[in-house]
């Protein structure tokens, strides 16, 4: 969320950045500006009743001594007045401030100013690539009939179970994605960062801290009997842990990993592009999630991108890196980098990271802040990473790896998988 000072002091700047996502601003953060301007008024006149109100009430009891009770009785009803008016104040204070978060949660994340201008993930700029392009034996398969084939994943059973979106991992599937979690927790943790193991579920404030909430596009399972969601991504439960927090400065940055089960019901999804692992409701993740000093957000945001990048690697899949336009970006981003595996047997790209820069947009919303060196409390930068998102890299190993004989794992995950091949 947009601090008010923020939007008060740079108002053009803000329209102008957010025109690159596409929004027309104006009208909106006019009322924003009006309703905060209400508010300081109605704030000045209850402190200037409220320490009137003050005054009289101290003259009220000196007034009752000097016997001029006249003087006192009219006093009372004049201090019965301002409280009555003190009040209706407090009460106006409160339906404005109402109002103005109410449209503050409506605005998005100010974009970088290296976001590159578009309205569609055509619009997004590859910034580099890497890796070879597997050659695909005859008749090569996609990753849903190599895992019928290898009784790898049960697509049908899921269905039975739940419904579309919740496959059944089995034997060397089940045993893949395993090895995978543990691969990249592994990786993580020689990084730097501290493993977390979060809930699955959280709560309102939670999901508002990291924007997931308010809800917009329903893309959240809600348990309504204890008013609890299931986590999207372990991004949200990770950097909760940090809200309502006041850091010091030497604490930063604080990096935490997270393996968990994410959940996303992914409304209005349908075609040939969720066929598969390509797009479930279920499905496994690791989390990397870095809070830092707002001087050093963007060089960490590198720093991250450049991790991520060593993971596609290590499992020797084809890659790219996309810098996302305005209008492709998430609500609360700055600046996001998308990472796409190349998928062989589907011809594709397949995304399987995002890793953004929220700037001070989560930690507003969160209040975490740190103490700085001047003893002055600030706000926080947040930044995640998913490294990686399971479903799409399986669906390229799967595909890109396959041999007249079978599915050759990448050297980097045998350790891990204790065989070499499906």
């Amino acid at each position: 969320m947009l601090t008010l000072k923020y939007i008060n002091e740079n108002t053009a700047e803000v329209i102008a950045r957010l025109a690159k996502r596409n929004i027309k601003a104006e009208d909106i953060i006019a009322q924003v500006i009006d309703l905060d301007r209400q508010r300081k008024e109605t704030q000045v006149a209850a402190d200037n009743a409220l320490a009137q109100s003050n005054t009289l009430s101290k003259e009220i009891g000196m007034l009752f001594k000097q016997g001029k009770i006249a003087e006192a009785e009219a006093a009372k009803a004049q201090t019965a007045a301002l409280k009555e008016s003190i009040k209706e104040l407090t009460d106006k204070q409160s339906a404005i401030e109402q109002q103005l978060n109410e449209l503050l949660v409506l605005i998005p994340n100010l974009p970088h100013e290296s976001v590159p201008a578009g309205t569609r993930a055509e619009d997004n700029v590859v910034e580099r690539s890497g890796g070879k392009m597997p050659q695909l034996p005859e008749g090569a398969l996609p990753h849903w009939d190599l895992a019928k084939k290898y009784d790898l994943i049960d697509f049908e059973a899921g269905v039975k179970l739940t419904g579309a979106g919740f496959p059944v991992y089995k034997g060397k599937g089940a045993r893949l994605q395993r090895a995978l979690i543990g691969f990249f927790l592994d990786n993580a943790r020689e990084a730097g960062y501290l493993e977390i193991q979060p809930p699955l579920m959280v709560n309102e404030d939670s999901g508002f801290g990291t924007g997931q909430l308010p809800d917009k596009e329903g893309q959240m399972y809600h348990i309504t009997a204890d008013n609890l969601y299931m986590i999207p991504t372990a991004e949200v439960p990770v950097t909760n842990l940090y809200r309502d927090v006041i850091l010091n400065e030497e604490d930063l940055p604080i990096k935490n990993t997270a393996y968990s089960a994410c959940f996303r019901r992914e409304a209005g999804s349908y075609g040939k592009d969720v066929r598969g692992l390509n797009r479930l409701h279920q499905f496994d993740k690791v989390e990397i999630v870095q809070i830092q000093h707002p001087d050093k957000s963007y060089e960490t945001l590198t720093e991250m991108v450049n991790y991520v990048q060593t993971l596609v690697e290590k499992l020797e899949l084809p890659w790219r890196i996309l810098r996302l336009c305005g209008g492709d970006m998430g609500f609360t981003s700055a600046l996001t980098f998308d990472f796409e595996v190349w998928s062989a047997a589907q011809e594709r790209w397949l995304e399987v990271s995002s890793v953004s820069n929220f700037e001070s947009y989560q930690a507003n919303r969160l209040k975490c802040r740190f103490r700085g060196e001047d003893k002055k409390i600030q706000l926080c930068h947040t930044l995640n990473g998913s490294a990686l998102a399971l479903p799409r890299i399986v669906a390229a190993l799967l595909e890109n790896n396959q041999t007249a004989t079978g599915i050759r794992i990448p050297k980097a995950l045998v350790a891990y998988t204790g065989f070499e091949m499906i």
